[in-house]
């Protein structure tokens, strides 16, 4: 979807709003249950249209709430 969004920056900025270490986040973990909150996404949806991911959607990242998923949505690569 997006060419300047690494699997790098996708867990940095989860990671940075949640305020936890990006090493942390397990790929398969849900990141609803820990803190992330539909404002927290549309944060992250925003910055990541901002970064190139223009279709990007807040029903594309809430349906599956996981790193790994997100990953693969944005990249194309699997966390």
């Amino acid at each position: 979807m997006s060419q300047t969004l690494s699997p790098e920056r996708i867990r940095a900025d989860i990671a940075e709003l949640l305020g936890c270490d990006p090493d942390g986040i397990a790929p398969d973990e849900n990141l609803v249950d820990l803190g992330l909150d539909s404002v927290r996404i549309m944060v992250l949806v925003e910055r990541w249209r901002a970064a190139g991911a223009t279709t990007l959607e807040f029903p594309d990242l809430f349906e599956l709430p996981e790193l790994a998923h997100w990953t693969a949505l944005l990249t194309g690569v699997k966390a």
